[in-house]
């Protein structure tokens, strides 16, 4: 485990890692159109993540120890020029400041005193107005967490994206432990979708009730995935309405062949479970 190493020795590993990402890069189109300044920055991203996640939880009370480089990296966003960029280097760069700022965001509040009671205690959802109306300075726009999800990538026509977001909770997507990388987005972008069928918070499958429970993020852009993933459903789900083929066709090839059994009679349920709003803290789940 890299928490029982010391820090200067974990960066060094992170380096030679990424430095192997680096050499792919030199033959991949998408990451030679990477800018200098742009590689640095996704790389000192990296390096927080890389010390601070574990499994999607955040050692959130440490990164708050490095508040001042963690500031300075998260402003350095403020005014970057993306329009011009290949359509990868746009995607990883709005998935890392995405991710950066919801830690920012946390951090900011933290440790987190839970009030309204329609969510946990420690929840980002106790930070008035966390998604809606928090503003933040990126690429030269202000926008809120919201916006970000809601205009800036539903752009890119891929719902992927959506569960590669950190949302701060447990029922988000995994926060992985490493930046969204332009020569490599397609690669993190599949592992993110493979991952949901092996998390309950994502998907539940009850063979004995019939039942189907499916992450809110599917309702949530509901538009995004029919149009990305309704037509790619097998036809005898012809009769299923365009989310519901879109969810099977999502999550259907990384099932185990017992569920690929059961999906094929067509007699299962689907009910979206409720989110679940808990801080992915790693304070008292292993954490320093």
């Amino acid at each position: 485990m890299r928490w029982a190493i010391s820090i200067g020795l974990v960066i060094v590993c992170g380096v030679m890692v990424r430095l192997k990402a680096d050499t792919t890069a030199v033959v991949a189109p998408a990451t030679a159109q990477e800018d200098p300044a742009g590689e640095a920055r996704r790389k000192t991203f990296d390096e927080f993540l890389d010390l601070y996640v574990r499994d999607g939880y955040v050692y959130y009370r440490a990164l708050k120890g490095e508040r001042s480089r963690f500031d300075a990296y998260v402003n350095s966003l403020a005014d970057v020029e993306v329009g011009s960029l290949a359509r990868d280097d746009q995607l990883a760069f709005w998935l890392n400041a995405y991710n950066a700022l919801v830690l920012r965001t946390v951090i900011d509040h933290y440790p987190l005193q839970g009030r309204s009671p329609d969510y946990p205690p420690k929840s980002v959802r106790q930070i008035p107005g966390a998604f809606e109306r928090l503003t933040h300075r990126v690429a030269g726009r202000t926008l809120t967490l919201d916006q970000i999800e809601q205009t800036v990538l539903p752009e890119f026509h891929d719902p992927r994206v959506f569960f590669a977001l950190g949302r701060g909770a447990m029922g988000s997507g995994r926060l992985r432990s490493e930046a969204f990388v332009p020569a490599r987005i397609e690669e993190q972008l599949a592992d993110v979708a493979s991952e949901c069928v092996t998390r309950a918070q994502c998907l539940q499958i009850d063979r004995e009730s019939g039942k189907i429970g499916a992450s809110p993020i599917f309702s949530w852009r509901e538009k995004e995935f029919a149009a990305a993933y309704a037509d790619k459903a097998p036809p005898v789900f012809a009769d299923r309405s365009p989310i519901e083929r879109a969810i099977v066709a999502f999550v259907q090839p990384k099932l185990l062949s017992t569920e690929k059994e059961f999906l094929d009679k067509n007699t299962f349920q689907i009910a979206y479970r409720p989110f679940d709003w808990t801080l992915n803290d790693l304070t008292g789940r292993g954490g320093r």
